[in-house]
């Protein structure tokens, strides 16, 4: 059962292209089961936000990051008055520094995703914004 939170959660993810690829995970859990998107998650009590971003990404992908600026800021909020989750996103680039691609944490699958892929899975549905940022900016073709 999912508990209502008071006030909005934060949460971080991290965008990583690599040979024009994205990494994407597969949610198990909650919010998103069964739905694809960038690793993330919530930021711990005390923890910067780069610092959930690079924790999130070794969790989920196996994948020591350096993290970067944002790439996109958003939200998710979820069904129900009042809803039942409301997160505010922050989505930093980032580049792989080491470790070895594998699913961990709360991530199904993990891999790398081309552009044409995209189309076929079913990801969050913030993922389209984000995916449509990166397509205008050029940085996903």
């Amino acid at each position: 059962m999912t508990t209502r939170n008071e006030r909005p959660v934060p949460g971080v993810g991290v965008v990583v292209i690599d040979q024009g690829r994205l990494l994407l995970v597969l949610r198990s859990e909650r919010t998103g089961a069964g739905q694809w998107a960038v690793p993330g998650g919530k930021v711990r009590l005390g923890e910067r936000l780069v610092e959930a971003a690079a924790r999130e990404a070794l969790e989920e992908s196996g994948l020591m990051v350096e993290v970067g600026e944002p790439e996109w800021v958003g939200e998710s909020i979820g069904p129900g008055s009042p809803p039942v989750w409301h997160y505010t996103i922050v989505d930093f680039r980032a580049e792989v520094v080491g470790g070895e691609l594998r699913a961990g944490g709360d991530a199904a699958d993990v891999r790398w995703v081309s552009p044409e892929e995209l189309g076929e899975l079913r990801l969050v549905p913030s993922m389209h914004l984000l995916v449509e940022r990166l397509r205008a900016s050029g940085r996903l073709s």
